[in-house]
């Protein structure tokens, strides 16, 4: 497809037909399915893969070092964009995340294991941000969100499917002479292989003319180093201890690192990595913030319902999968309804407003979860949750790439699924160890209330499959606590996308630009 088919019988403000996007629009899926489905496939399997490398104790490490390089390489991407094209570096991202897996398929130890997801988040850092990107240039404000919500059909999708995949390649032994869990890591060479093929051959995107500036390498390197201690940190601080010698050392490193970030990027100016100037839109600087907030409480959410159903409902991962569906389903149908009236109408921000509450609704309702709830009671404060998010995230997105001019569009994007990240890192970090807190205390005081022995407790945090394994009424104790602990964590993460709600309430809307990112005007 040449360019000059590609820019015929358009009938769009982009130059684009609808069908000629959905081509474009397929390869840009394919690349968001590799990452979301191997977040979730892996997070599923990764207990057994680290038992069969003999490092349980280390298995933090394989998804902190991902979450490092992906969350680091994302503003690079949205900068070497804008500055050279999209087609070469997503193309790059898709080549170094199938290495990646590739190389994590050898592994022999979780050192090895750990160096290998780092390589692979390299390659994933450019996944989600560059795909929405190309949205971005190709299809224009009002008529994108007509489009983005495949994009959380797909992700949605994946915390079905991963799961059970993760479930399935990790309980075999082997597959075709290959260890089972070795499969988590191997389903995404045919996956890329083929996500290359296809984004070769229809990702054509008209020329247009680009900034050829100077790379800000020194504020990448200076953000590597605030970045990187803060997110370690955050995975392991839970161990460490937050006021620990390791935990404090981090503090100090990453708020120097950060403080020369700023640094630098001021005194680079357009030539910056993340230029400052962006942060002068008071539209863009509050939709950081409330993507910031967003990405903590959702993430936060997100992640506890799989241990609601796995640890006290006592689902296997493949079940637990399939009864996300409710949440995914509701993503879908909330996609489609905001994506629709957007398209019609041109407005957004009533949609960012109905998402917060729903979202900040299902998370409050899921704190009255108990360990024997009907599960029809659950899958609807789970599509509740779900509909809300269905209805916040890609009005969000939009409204972030619109506030800033089109030959921002990378950088936007980049810096909004930037903060996200950190977000949910951080939020995930400090949720978990509010579950921690809670959990052992919790079954405690249920042990003792009936009248058992409260000793050895401490060993559901290392290994919470224990409670499978227990008399169904020597387990219950164990549900109850595990329950209870959840409640509390819901219920903080609802009090967080309640700030988010709040700050929608004060968030302007600006008119929705008529015209794609590759035909707007400089």
């Amino acid at each position: 497809m040449a360019t000059s088919d590609v820019r015929e019988s358009a009938s769009g403000e982009g130059g684009f037909t609808h069908r000629q996007i959905m081509v474009i629009l397929s390869g840009l899926l394919l690349g968001i399915l590799l990452a979301a489905l191997d977040q979730t496939i892996v997070s599923t399997a990764i207990r057994t893969i680290a038992d069969d490398l003999d490092g349980y104790a280390l298995q933090a490490w394989a998804t902190t070092a991902y979450l490092i390089t992906a969350t680091l390489a994302t503003p690079l991407y949205g900068k070497l964009s804008d500055m050279y094209g999209r087609k070469p570096f997503y193309l790059a991202a898709i080549s170094i995340f199938l290495l990646g897996s590739l190389l994590c398929t050898f592994s022999q130890s979780m050192y090895e294991l750990a160096a290998f997801r780092a390589v692979q988040g390299l390659g994933a850092g450019g996944l989600m941000s560059l795909a929405l990107t190309i949205i971005g240039d190709i299809v224009s404000p009002r008529e994108r969100a007509r489009y983005q919500g495949y994009f959380l059909a797909v992700f949605g999708t994946s915390s079905v499917v991963g799961p059970v995949l993760g479930g399935l390649f990790s309980g075999q032994q082997s597959i075709l002479g290959i260890a089972g869990w070795r499969w988590v890591f191997l389903v995404n060479v045919p996956i890329g292989l083929f996500t290359l093929l296809v984004v070769t051959r229809v990702l054509r995107l008209p020329a247009r003319e680009r900034s050829r500036g100077r790379v800000d390498y020194w504020g990448a390197l200076v953000l590597i180093i605030g970045l990187t201690p803060l997110l370690i940190v955050a995975e392991q601080g839970r161990e460490w201890g937050w006021g620990s010698t390791k935990s404090v050392i981090c503090y100090v490193i990453g708020a120097v690192g950060v403080a020369g970030f700023v640094a630098v990027e001021a005194a680079l100016g357009d030539a910056a990595l993340i230029p400052l100037r962006i942060f002068a839109n008071r539209t863009f600087a509050l939709g950081v913030v409330i993507s910031f907030v967003v990405g903590a409480g959702m993430f936060g959410g997100i992640l506890l319902l799989p241990q609601y159903l796995q640890v006290v409902r006592g689902s296997s991962p493949m079940l637990g999968g399939l009864q996300m569906i409710p949440m995914v389903f509701g993503i879908m149908i909330g996609s489609v309804f905001s994506g629709q009236l957007i398209s019609r109408t041109g407005h957004y921000r009533i949609f960012t407003i109905l998402g917060a509450a729903l979202v900040t609704l299902g998370l409050f309702l899921l704190h009255y979860l108990r360990f024997d709830t009907e599960f029809w009671i659950v899958a609807l404060f789970m599509m509740c949750v779900g509909f809300g998010l269905g209805n916040l995230m890609q009005p969000l997105i939009l409204a972030l790439q619109n506030a800033l001019p089109p030959k921002d569009m990378g950088v936007s994007t980049a810096a909004a699924t930037f903060f996200r990240q950190i977000g949910g890192t951080l939020g995930a970090a400090v949720f978990l160890s509010i579950l921690f807190a809670r959990l052992v205390p919790d079954i405690r005081d249920e042990l003792a209330a009936t009248g058992r022995d409260t000793s050895g407790v401490e060993r559901v945090l290392s290994d919470s499959s224990i409670v499978q394994q227990l008399d169904p009424a020597l387990a219950r104790p164990f549900q109850v606590g595990f329950a209870e602990s959840l409640s509390t964590v819901f219920l903080t993460t609802s009090a967080v996308t309640l700030v988010a709600l709040v700050l929608v309430l004060f968030w302007r809307e600006v008119p929705l630009r008529t015209t794609a990112g590759l035909s707007a005007p400089e």
